[in-house]
Parts: C-alpha cells; sequence; structure tokens
C-alpha cells in the first residue's frame, strides 16, 4: 500500500490529507510517562533504541497518525562534534557556551549517533508500511544557537552578535554543523527512514542578508551532501517564524514540502510556494490545548484554506498539557468531517 504522507511528498493531493503533529511522542501521553521514568536522563533516553523506538510508536498506536517522526532531539549532533549536552529539569537543554577559539577543536565522533540509527531501523521494522518514518535533524542555525549562547533564549542575541562579530568562525561553525547533520541524515535514511526533515526552529527576526548566510547556505549544503550520497528520500523544511524569508527558502532550496508555522496563512502560502510543493501545517497548538469550538473552528480553516498537495499538522509542537481527547477529536474530523469536541 502506497503511504499517503509520500504521495504528498511527490506532489499528488490526498484527500483527506494525511496528518502527523510535531512532538506528538510527549509527555501528553500517560504511556511516554510510563518509558521515560525508566532512563536515567534524557539523553541516556535518547540513545536507547528499545526505549526511542517505543515512544516513537506509541502515537501511531494510540492515534493512528499517518507518520511516526524519530524520537530524538536537535542537540544529538552537538555532542558527535564533542560538546556536552545536558538536560536540566524546568530549564531545557544545557551547554557549555561555545567560544570562538572552540570552534577549531570540535570534534566528529559521528559513531556516537549509532543508537539512534538502531531506533530508526527497530521503528522501521514494527511499522506499519503504509505508515511513513520521518527522520531528522536540527537546522545548523538553530542548533549554533544553543551551542553559543549555551541554552536556549527568547531573543537569541547571543549568537546574531557573534555571527556579526566572526563572521569566518560563525561560517565554519555552521559549515561544520551542515556536514554532520548531513551524515546523520544520510545514516537514518540508510536505516529505514522514509522521509527526513530539518527543523529551523529559530529561523525568527534575522535580516535577508543574514537568512542567506546563517539558514538558506548551510541548509543547502546539508541537502546537496544528503542527494551526493544517493539519498532521494523527500525533505521537509521547517524555518519556523521566518516571515517572508520562507518564501525564498521554500524556493531556493531542493525540499519537498515546506512546514508552516502559525503565524502562516495557508492560502497565500499556497500562491507563493513553487508549483506541485506539499505544504505542511499549521493548526494552532493553543487552539489543541483549547478544544471545544475554537479547535472546531481552527482546524476547519486549516482544512478549508491548504488548497493542493497539504500535511495537517502544527505549526509548533504538542505541549504536555493537550488532552488525549482533543488529538482524538482533530483526527476524526479530517478523516470524517467530524470530531467529538469537549
Amino acid at each position: 500500500m502506497t503511504q499517503s504522507l509520500l504521495k504528498v511528498l511527490s506532489g499528488e493531493p490526498v484527500n483527506p490529507p494525511p496528518v502527523w503533529f510535531m512532538r506528538q511522542a510527549g509527555r501528553h501521553l500517560p504511556e511516554y510517562m510510563k518509558i521515560r521514568a525508566t532512563a536515567r536522563d534524557f539523553i541516556d533516553f535518547c540513545f536507547s533504541p528499545n526505549k526511542a523506538a517505543e515512544v516513537t510508536l506509541q502515537p501511531i498506536r494510540r492515534y493512528d497518525m499517518d507518520a511516526a517522526i524519530l524520537f530524538a532531539d536537535i542537540l544529538l549532533v552537538p555532542i558527535a562534534l564533542g560538546r556536552d549536552v545536558r538536560f536540566v529539569k524546568g530549564t531545557g537543554p544545557v551547554l557549555d557556551p561555545l567560544k570562538v577559539e572552540d570552534i577549531a577543536k570540535l570534534g566528529n565522533d559521528m559513531d556516537v549517533l549509532k543508537p539512534v540509527y538502531e531506533t530508526v531501523s527497530r521503528v522501521r521494522a514494527e511499522l506499519d508500511d503504509h505508515k511513513t518514518l520521518i527522520g531528522f535533524c536540527g537546522g545548523p542555525w538553530t542548533v549554533a544557537t544553543y551551542m553559543i549562547e549555551g541554552r536556549g533564549s527568547p531573543t537569541k542575541e547571543i549568537p546574531k552578535r557573534f555571527a556579526y562579530d566572526h563572521i569566518q568562525e560563525m561560517d565554519e561553525l555552521l559549515s561544520r554543523l551542515a556536514d554532520a547533520s548531513a551524515d546523520y541524515l544520510i545514516e537514518q535514511a540508510k536505516a529505514g527512514a522514509d522521509a527526513l526533515k530539518i527543523f529551523e526552529s529559530w529561523a525568527e527576526g534575522l535580516p535577508p542578508q543574514q537568512f542567506d548566510r546563517l539558514v538558506i547556505a548551510p541548509t543547502r549544503q546539508i541537502i546537496d551532501r544528503v542527494r551526493a550520497a544517493g539519498i532521494t528520500k523527500p525533505i521537509i523544511g521547517f524555518p519556523r517564524g521566518a516571515g517572508l524569508n520562507a518564501l525564498r527558502y521554500a524556493r531556493e532550496l531542493d525540499i519537498q514540502c515546506c512546514a508552516a508555522g502559525t503565524d502562516v496563512p495557508l492560502k497565500a502560502f499556497r500562491q507563493s510556494v513553487p508549483d506541485g510543493m506539499a505544504i505542511q501545517g499549521n493548526l494552532d497548538p493553543l487552539a489543541l490545548r483549547m478544544g471545544g469550538d475554537v479547535l472546531r473552528h481552527a482546524v476547519q480553516n486549516v482544512l478549508d484554506t491548504a488548497s493542493g498537495p497539504h500535511i495537517f499538522n502544527l505549526g509548533h509542537g504538542v505541549t504536555p498539557d493537550v488532552k488525549i481527547e482533543n488529538v482524538h477529536a482533530v483526527i476524526s474530523h479530517i478523516r470524517t468531517g467530524s470530531g467529538n469536541y469537549v
């Protein structure tokens, strides 16, 4: 049976559209929390193939999503480059802030990521043939912001200043990240991923020239390296919050689908991206949390405005407080035209 999501990624509209949610495996599921409690820490969780495979499959079993997305994290690649990454409860990821002189000392131990490829193999072996398995990496700029600042921040001012003050060193860092990320995606594809996604989660607020240098150039480097390795799997790009820069991202890169954040009007987006390109998105995660008529109208609005090849998804990710019945209602609405909204 042909996977509906791969049909869409090939440029073919499908009705109803395939559906999956970013962060669909996570803390809103009690079965996830049960497995999470057995891991020493979050990094150990990501590098435990049996556990990571299990939580990757949980949303498929509970919701019958059309795609599973690998359970991992965008900050595993810095570990392969020799940087220390920790996840602190209540804070999130914490790294030792990268200094200019550290860039030349970055390592390249891609073998540390082998457990992730085993997870991919296990999931693909257990997943129904008509379900798509999505592998992913973080966009180089997004990963670099965490490495430079040492954690996430609302403004990204420190990495932005770094990019202005240290042009050559920033380009070297992004190039190193692009090569490592490409190799990471190549191995995921070889292990069984059907499609690949690049999460440029912090694409917001960059001037066009900086967007070219910090986002488009290293993303092109990733894609060129993946294609040069003979990998033909479709690629989804997600330049979240990039505004009109997202249109150049969609037009200038060899991607088969451009994901839209919550802020993107899908009708205008469809008219602006290349003909036949799939778009993905973009239900407001807050509506998913709220449920009821707010959610019903939000789902219908996405369905009404997303013409052409479309993958139904959120504009960002599932939050821990999302109610399971709200997810079921959305999927029923997409597939049958009505959902039990409460």
